[in-house]
């Protein structure tokens, strides 16, 4: 239960307890002990076989391991920023920040890329592509991103759903998508783009890896505002309390993420950029596949798994499951890099 107290906003959060129904006469409104009144009466000693314990926390259970029975309760919680998920909205049409999160992140990318591709000294050698290439890329990519994460999620999260309702698989307006099958969706358009403009396919990928981080932290800026995938409970005093969370305080899980999957990981990648990591066709590609496979699974122990879901083999989720061969490609094309540039070299 929680009750806003004073002019802060904070949240008190009280200690859930148990009512024994056995000291409560069920035939009277009144929440006295039950008067003896001869033979109609039990016992003193003697329970009503109906009674049982209470517990009024019983409907919130906490995830395995967050929240145990012996762990204190915060005393206070972060009230959720009250946003509108609809940014603006004009009669039937509506701009949610989470497509507007999309499309700036599109824009962003873009003109980050174009910025690369205007300075040789990161590439050592005459640059693999034009700008105009990317410029007409961009199309390409933003289809396998939109139709790769739709994919994914139907596919990865919720399979059973869209089987027995496939027409909703493309309601994209209600959300659900998935990062590891928008990344395929981009693995493949970067295939498909560079066989068909006869490009470097690991340099394709390098640049969309390195401008992707941009869409990946305005991605989950937007899943805070929207109030969804928040965290798992917890009592640190940043914690929040979510409109569909129910009254448990939780991690802002969203945030930790656009933190290491987003700004960290673009800071790491804009680096290795910087170090002529770009010379070796792929390195980029490699790095940010291992980086975000780390930081997702870091984030996803802060993270509540989903509902259909819940925790899978051995306590993991299923975006730690996604991120483990995503890690193993990412070392792998790193170790192929640096082998190729030391033959070269040779």
């Amino acid at each position: 239960m929680l009750r806003p107290q004073g002019r802060s906003g904070r949240v008190h959060y009280i200690r859930p307890f148990q009512l024994d129904l056995a000291t409560i006469n069920v035939d009277s409104p009144s929440l006295e002990p039950a008067e003896s009144d001869g033979a109609n009466s039990q016992p003193e000693n003697r329970k009503d076989p109906r009674a049982r314990p209470l517990d009024f926390a019983a409907p919130l259970p906490a995830s395995p391991g967050t929240q145990p029975a012996n762990r204190p309760m915060p005393l206070y919680a972060l009230p959720f920023p009250a946003f509108d998920p609809v940014l603006i909205s004009f009669g039937p049409v509506a701009i949610r920040w989470y497509a507007l999160a999309y499309i700036v992140g599109i824009l962003l990318g873009w003109l980050y890329a174009r910025a690369i591709f205007r300075r040789e000294r990161f590439w050592g050698s005459p640059v693999p592509m034009t700008v105009t290439d990317y410029d007409d890329f961009v199309l390409w990519v933003t289809l396998g991103i939109i139709l790769g994460g739709r994919i994914g999620y139907v596919l990865f999260y919720n399979p059973s759903y869209f089987a027995a309702h496939p027409l909703e698989s493309f309601q994209l307006w209600k959300g659900g998508m998935s990062f590891h099958g928008g990344f395929l969706g981009c693995v493949l358009a970067v295939v498909l783009f560079a066989r068909h403009r006869g490009l470097s396919i690991l340099s394709l990928g390098d640049i969309t890896c390195a401008a992707g981080t941009i869409g990946i932290f305005l991605g989950r800026i937007a899943n805070f505002i929207n109030g969804e995938l928040w965290g798992r409970p917890t009592d640190l005093p940043w914690a929040m309390v979510f409109p569909t969370g129910g009254p448990l305080p939780r991690h802002p899980s969203q945030l930790y993420e656009a933190a290491l999957e987003g700004l960290l990981l673009f800071v790491l990648l804009t680096a290795l950029i910087r170090a002529g990591a770009l010379k070796r066709p792929g390195f980029i590609l490699g790095a940010f596949s291992f980086g975000y496979a780390v930081a997702r699974s870091i984030g996803e122990h802060f993270r509540e798994p989903d509902p259909q879901l819940g925790f899978l083999w051995g306590g993991l989720t299923m975006g730690t499951l996604l991120s483990l061969p995503l890690m193993v490609a990412g070392i792998a094309l790193m170790a192929a890099a640096m082998r190729k540039e030391a033959a070269r070299r040779t």
